[in-house]
């Protein structure tokens, strides 16, 4: 679950370990107001997945915004949840899309003052039912995913969707919409600029009672928001009886992650769990083992959590991407990595689920890894992320029939960047038939030339590989000639180094 917080920093634009300071905060507030164990628990849940139904709004903050609505979102942090009209509209025309040009920006205000309440009702919406169904999926405690559907609720029962007001909130709910706002406005503005809002609230957008609790001595919350080892000590307060699940459950799990990243764009929806399973598929038809199958199939879920770190104005552009955004979407793997190596369970996922993206020849991102770095479950969630991506519908294609993507696949196999055999077992468990090519060789090697750059990289020399391969010294050293000028070496150690790199040296 403090993994998962971490995604939902980056879909906020906010820095990592945001959310777990508030859930510190949070707890501290708790114990200042008495709350018991069950309660306490409920605040930890609570706090860590308040903006778990983040990629569900995503939509709507982007059609406002611009597009990107992880800027705008983050200018919001400012304001807090039970804001007022008035400080609500002077943030907007300050915040709104304000990285756009100034006719854009009047227009996306325009549409906010003519139809804004609806609007942010109808993301509201999207916002707490996802959140609550999010945390059915993962297994949580019914109480908390109630009180995740309260998150835009009020005190003076003037909030959305449900119109539940004072005691009827659940009280987690509102010892979070305090310490959620507090820490937000103190670090946005100043401590004494977040106590201004809280007695301006106090009775209106928050209960009295949290309200007090925190004026009568702000400075240990936002100490604990701030704890620099926020990570640590969330995990050292997580509630008794410590949960655990199977491996099974965290299947579960895992699917949730995806099912988080998925709703944020609409032409995204199943795809994390159809990688997921076309990639474990193809994994038993390669008779890897058990474990093998089960650890290809959760990174399909998890692989593209990353993607809650870009806006969503560019994931739904219709046309070419600029440089920045180009970096930005070439970034996703390695937010995807980074949130699941905090995690000590999930770690050995990270590689394998931020490997989604790279290629045999090193064409691929986030690090350019070639062949030699590559494992066969990285090769298989390749293949089944790219034919998943290919007969699916994008905004600047449309989708692929099944053939026309096989050949998409081969001509991919052909140029060096995907693994024939994954391939093949991807395309099986799809239903299509396996490519009737060859596996390219990295710097369009011919075999004959693999075959002598195998015994180059062991040491052999051109005496050695004619007698190996049966050919004439000469014939030998032509091959030696051509493979030093396609792979762009001049020795046997450059060489020997590129056999390694591409998985050429066995």
């Amino acid at each position: 679950m403090a993994a998962l917080s971490l995604a939902t920093d980056l879909g906020l634009g906010r820095p990592l370990e945001h959310e777990l300071g508030v859930c510190l905060a949070a707890l501290e507030l708790a114990d200042r107001l008495g709350c018991d164990a069950a309660e306490r628990s409920e605040v930890y849940y609570v706090a860590l997945l308040a903006h778990v139904g983040c990629t569900g709004a995503a939509p709507y903050f982007a059609s406002w915004a611009g597009g990107d609505e992880i800027h705008f979102q983050s200018a919001m942090l400012g304001l807090g949840i039970a804001s007022e009209p008035v400080e609500d509209l002077r943030h907007l025309a300050r915040h709104l899309a304000d990285d756009r040009p100034l006719p854009q920006r009047a227009r996306l205000l325009g549409g906010m003052l003519i139809g804004g309440q609806r609007r942010f009702e109808l993301m509201a919406a999207n916002l707490c039912e996802g959140g609550t169904l999010l945390a059915r999926h993962l297994r949580l405690p019914e109480s908390v995913a109630r009180a995740l559907g309260q998150f835009f609720e009020r005190w003076d029962g003037k909030g959305t969707p449900g119109g539940a007001a004072g005691e009827a909130i659940a009280r987690p709910m509102r010892i979070l919409h305090v310490a959620h706002d507090f820490v937000g406005i103190a670090r946005t503005r100043d401590p004494a600029a977040a106590s201004a809002a809280l007695e301006r609230r106090r009775g209106r957008g928050y209960d009295p009672a949290a309200v007090d609790a925190v004026l009568a001595g702000p400075e240990p919350l936002l100490d604990a928001a701030d704890a620099p080892d926020a990570w640590q000590r969330v995990i050292d307060a997580e509630p008794e009886p410590v949960a655990t699940i199977s491996s099974a459950g965290l299947m579960s799990v895992a699917r949730a992650f995806g099912e988080f990243a998925d709703v944020k764009v609409d032409f995204l929806h199943g795809h994390s769990t159809r990688v997921a399973e076309l990639a474990a598929t193809a994994a038993e038809t390669l008779d890897c083992a058990p474990s093998e199958v089960a650890a290809i199939r959760a990174a399909g879920y998890f692989h593209d959590v990353g993607r809650v770190s870009v806006p969503n104005g560019i994931w739904e552009k219709s046309g070419p991407l600029s440089a920045g955004e180009h970096e930005r979407v070439r970034l996703h793997p390695y937010y995807s990595e980074r949130v699941l190596e905090r995690s000590r369970v999930l770690a050995p996922l990270a590689p394998l689920a931020g490997a989604h993206h790279e290629r045999l020849d090193g064409s691929g991102y986030h690090r350019g890894a070639a062949a030699a770095q590559l494992t066969e479950g990285a090769r298989l969630l390749a293949a089944a992320d790219a034919y998943d991506a290919m007969t699916h519908a994008r905004p600047y294609r449309p989708a692929l029939d099944a053939a026309a993507a096989r050949a998409a696949l081969g001509d991919s196999v052909r140029a060096g960047a995907l693994d024939k055999r994954t391939v093949d077992a991807v395309l099986a468990a799809a239903g299509a038939a396996p490519l009737r090519i060859r596996q390219a060789h990295p710097a369009g090697l011919s075999d004959r030339e693999v075959e002598v750059l195998r015994l180059l990289a062991q040491g052999r020399t051109t005496r050695e590989i004619a007698q190996a391969l049966t050919i004439t010294e000469k014939t030998a050293g032509h091959h030696v000639e051509h493979i030093y000028a396609k792979a762009g070496v001049s020795t046997r150690v450059g060489a020997a180094l590129f056999a390694m790199r591409h998985d050429l040296a066995g």
